[in-house]
């Protein structure tokens, strides 16, 4: 036994190396990048930087239902990362979840506004008028900030990207708020709702394009930029960073520019020149 002790040690000693030598190599070997997104420009967004992303990592799109999934599947690991969001939505699920996700490549800015299926313009707006805004508060936030950039409502001073409906001081035409889930503000428009705040990517389901808006948000507003979002112990990663150079390349930038007829979309990026 005495003879024998010395030897289990040895071999002991062995095999735990050889696990350290295959975690090792599994992490070096870890090349294969899952991006969970739900709506477009952003699922072709993926697919095309999945073609264009550089040896030896490949990219994969993981289609989800809702505004809650692609954080979720984030944030457990379920997934690499998503391209679905902007950082302040971003940052509210972070305080809910306690969670760890950072934003490392802008995409681009969606050309958000008010439209109507009464009205053509603002000017027409009538006392009492149903205003539909999204009942998530990041975007609620946006809506707002748009009424009270054309004078529709006043928004307390000290109110910024955190702005709610508790939060305006004046409003003159009396219009009266309905929150909606993002992706019902649409059936909001055809249900007949004066007006409503909506993203061109779902206003196009209908055939409605930033054109057709009676009120747009301000072309500088890019802290809403959508966003390639990680954990933050990935964000640095040699994949993630291979990632934020296939979402920034000439071919993504290029499928972003075919939507300029519609001026639904502004790119976030110079095309070849991740951020940094």
């Amino acid at each position: 036994m005495e003879k024998l002790f010395p030897l289990f040690l040895v071999m002991m000693l062995l095999a735990a190396c050889g696990n350290d030598e295959e975690e090792s190599a599994a992490s070096e070997n870890d090349t294969h990048i899952v991006i969970a997104s739900q709506s477009e420009p952003l699922t072709s967004m993926v697919e095309v930087a999945a073609e264009v992303i550089e040896e030896p990592y490949t990219m994969e799109l993981l289609p989800v239902n809702d505004n809650i999934q692609y954080n979720e599947a984030t944030f457990n690991d379920e997934v690499d990362g998503s391209l679905s969001q902007h950082e302040l939505y971003m940052e509210g699920f972070n305080e809910e979840a306690g969670a760890d996700l950072v934003a490392i490549q802008p995409a681009y800015i969606s050309n958000v506004g008010f439209y109507s299926p009464v009205y053509d313009s603002i000017d027409e707006i009538e006392a009492g008028a149903e205003v539909a805004i999204p009942s998530d508060p990041p975007n609620e936030a946006r809506a707002l900030l748009i009424l009270d950039s054309a004078g529709l409502i006043t928004l307390d001073e000290d109110t910024g990207i955190d702005a709610a409906v508790s939060d305006i001081v004046e409003n003159p035409k009396d219009l009266q708020f309905t929150p909606v889930d993002l992706f019902n503000l649409t059936a909001a428009y055809e249900d007949g709702v004066e007006l409503v705040f909506e993203h061109p990517n779902l206003i196009a389901n209908i055939g409605l394009y930033p054109k057709d808006a009676i009120l747009l948000e301000d072309e500088d507003e890019k802290r809403f930029a959508f966003q390639l979002v990680t954990r933050e112990g990935k964000a640095d990663s040699p994949k993630m960073q291979a990632a934020k150079r296939a979402l920034a390349s000439q071919e993504v930038y290029d499928l972003l520019m075919e939507e300029a007829e519609h001026e639904m979309f502004t790119p976030a990026f110079e095309p070849g020149q991740p951020a940094e």
